[in-house]
């Protein structure tokens, strides 16, 4: 049966409901002791009502447990708690539940299915006194009983759901992963996905399953099919053959509103977009849908035709604002450009004006780029907009005059600057941020909301695609993306290529390139000869261009592709442009103003030298508590775990962790103790990658 507004109803009987007409009961008005949820709660908030750490105690924290997977990879998780037990990951996406009190091992899930990537926690649900665990292992989701770990096998098939099945495409050829857990609503596991982002990426469909079954009960389409509202914005043919457009950074849910409140993805490819001529709705797009039906009832797209990977890279968080002298249930969504955009939760209604501002247009053959892109005037961007050359280093004589060489060979600078062939364009913020996954935190008592941002320049260029099927070329079109022409990558986040021979059998490339590992999907569409034909390129170091095989025949084939991810880094690594390289701010949503913002981070090497307080680049997110506080982790190189004062930003304290933080804490309660709690999986500089869980507590 087919609804408007772009949804098919699965199961017959689940009937459209009226919106709740009692207003969502917002974090403040909750005893929050435990964390319930990834982001804290439904509202993704990540607040806590608990105050027995707070800015007169908060120096006495001490380590109260620790437990350690045993595994390389990293975390970037953010674990729950309930009734005293803590759900979490482990870098190769095991479930463990552990006493939250004491840190001892419960109960481990291993789906002998290993798990490669980000696997950012769990979810919980408990119906008729069955508490199940859904967590994710590569493109399956699984159901497990909370109290065993066992999987209930009466959900999906044996227990598991695939992610690549209901999406109207060839399932063995799709990939995708839950890199962020789904959300509850009633008895609806409702999900979204990683997909890949190049030519033959799978479709970022958001959908619901019974709780109970795994039956589908609803799926939103995000590349709008024929009859669905926003079919016009995309090339004819896109529905069938474009990808992305995907939430792969979680999602807010209003309770008592029923409505589920999900950002997407850019459209893939990335970033040309010659094949999906238009805006392309729903991808960049924050969307307010029904729960219970998967109906839309209002979106805001942020970035129209997005050739920049503008994608929005965190769940938007539910909060109660003062506007006009009255109060206004609202949703904050944070960008990777830099910006907060704030809406009235039941309309989409804008509570500060924003603007239609218009941008370059593009220079390359067949690429039709928007004219304007729409600009909130508040609050103001907590990131950098415009790179310049009076914001260049000034680290080291040598470093500036290089610094100041390479810019000027650079393309662009400000934003929404389309990418050229041949020569480097600036996209500042970077590719990462701006905001990322790790979300914002926000204080109902002050109408705060606290963000995190990375502040560094990053470049990227387009080529022509090669179109005669060979290693050489199904690289530059697959792999070079985020490896690079020359095969360098962006250590430690995108490895290098350079040697691989050494250091991976042809058997393990094979597998990578078909599966996907950390950041990388997988590429289930190639055929056998055009894996072997990659991994042979990739083995020969770029030296062997023949043939191995015929490609699988796909469209759309882009005429031009994306030469790689590179950070503007001067020689000796660190980033080419001024402080701060990262920073944490507090924004004031009842006035659009900063209550404050510090850097946040900074290089142990260079603090020894006494250049401190510069940032730098940061991965996880903060949370706040009615003790005053906010913490975060999240830098990349100086391990620390830290405490600000949430009303002036002071640092009240800090502590090293046994590897970076690059997650979220949460923070709960257990026989009247308060506990915080943080991953730590390192990975993100030159340190090890592990899987280390640290708490804290009063003594």
């Amino acid at each position: 049966m087919r609804l408007a507004r772009g949804i098919t109803l699965i199961v017959a009987g689940v009937a459209a409901a009226a919106l709740y007409a009692a207003r969502a009961q917002g974090p403040a008005a909750r005893d929050r002791r435990e964390w319930r949820s990834y982001g804290g709660g439904p509202e993704q908030a990540r607040y806590s009502s608990l105050k027995q750490i707070n800015r007169s105690t908060v120096t006495r924290l001490a380590v109260a447990w620790t437990w350690d997977s045993g595994e390389e990879g990293g975390l970037q998780t953010n674990p729950i708690v309930v009734d005293g037990v803590l759900y979490t990951t482990t870098p190769k996406h095991r479930i463990v539940a552990l006493d939250a009190a004491t840190g001892a091992l419960k109960w481990v899930f291993d789906s002998k299915v290993e798990g490669r990537g980000p696997n950012r926690g769990v979810t919980y649900w408990a119906g008729g006194g069955d508490g199940r665990i859904f967590a994710a292992g590569e493109h399956y989701v699984y159901a497990l009983d909370a109290r065993t770990g066992v999987p209930i096998l009466s959900f999906g098939r044996e227990g598991r759901i695939d992610l690549r099945a209901d999406l109207g495409r060839v399932v063995d050829k799709q990939s995708v992963h839950l890199t962020t857990p789904g959300v509850m609503y009633r008895d609806l596991l409702i999900v979204g996905g990683r997909v890949g982002e190049g030519d033959a990426a799978s479709p970022g469909y958001i959908r619901a399953y019974d709780a109970r079954s795994g039956m589908l009960r609803w799926r939103f389409h995000t590349i709008p099919q024929p009859g669905d509202p926003g079919y016009e914005t995309w090339s004819k043919n896109s529905w069938t053959v474009n990808g992305g457009a995907n939430n792969w950074a979680g999602m807010a849910v209003d309770e008592s509103r029923g409505i589920v409140y999900v950002p997407t993805g850019s459209a893939a490819p990335d970033f040309h977009g010659g094949d999906r001529a238009g805006d392309n709705l729903f991808a960049n797009t924050l969307l307010a849908l029904k729960a219970d039906t998967g109906e839309r009832i209002w979106h805001f797209q942020a970035v129209r035709h997005d050739i920049w990977d503008r994608d929005f890279p965190s769940p938007p968080t539910l909060v109660t604002v003062t506007h006009g002298g009255r109060r206004v249930d609202a949703v904050a969504q944070t960008t990777k450009h830099g910006y907060v955009f704030l809406f009235d939760r039941d309309k989409g209604t804008p509570l500060f004006p924003i603007e239609e501002r218009e941008f370059p247009s593009s220079p390359v053959e067949g690429e039709v780029t928007a004219r304007t892109q729409p600009i909130p005037t508040k609050p103001a961007p907590f990131a950098r907009q415009t790179l310049t050359e009076d914001l260049l280093t000034r680290r080291t004589p040598e470093a500036r005059a290089w610094a100041l060489e390479q810019f000027r060979s650079f393309a662009g600078g400000s934003p929404f600057v389309p990418l050229r062939v041949g020569q480097d364009t600036i996209v500042f913020p970077g590719f990462d941020g701006g905001a990322e996954w790790g979300g914002s935190a926000f204080d109902p008592v002050s109408g705060v909301l606290y963000v995190n941002s990375n502040d560094l320049a990053w470049t990227g260029s387009l080529a022509p695609n090669e179109t005669r099927p060979t290693g050489r070329s199904l690289y530059l079109k697959e792999c070079a993306v985020c490896h690079r022409d020359d095969f360098e990558g962006t250590p430690p986040m995108i490895p290098s290529l350079a040697g691989i021979a050494a250091r991976r059998s042809p058997q393990e490339m094979t597998a990578v390139v078909r599966k996907g590992a950390g950041r990388m999907p997988g590429f289930p569409n190639l055929s056998v000869d055009g894996v072997a034909a990659i991994v042979e390129y990739m083995r020969s170091g770029g030296s062997s261009s023949a043939a191995h095989g015929e490609e699988e025949t796909r469209t759309p084939t882009s005429r031009y592709r994306f030469t790689g991810y590179k950070k503007f880094l001067d020689p000796d690594g660190y980033p080419a442009t001024a402080p701060p390289w990262g920073t944490l701010n507090a924004i004031n949503l009842n006035t659009g103003e900063y209550a404050w913002k510090v850097p946040l981070g900074e290089y142990p090497e260079l603090a020894a030298k006494g250049v401190k307080d510069t940032g730098s680049e940061n991965y996880g997110g903060p949370i706040v508590t009615a003790g005053g506080l906010v913490f975060i982790a999240a830098t990349s190189f100086d391990q620390k775990f830290r405490a600000f004062d949430k009303d002036t930003g002071a640092l009240l304290w800090e502590t090293t962790l046994p590897l970076g933080g690059n997650a979220t804490p949460a923070t709960y309660e257990v026989n009247g103790r308060q506990f915080v709690v943080i991953p730590a999986g390192g990975g993100r500089s030159k340190s090890r990658s592990g899987g280390i869980y640290v708490a804290f507590a009063l003594p």
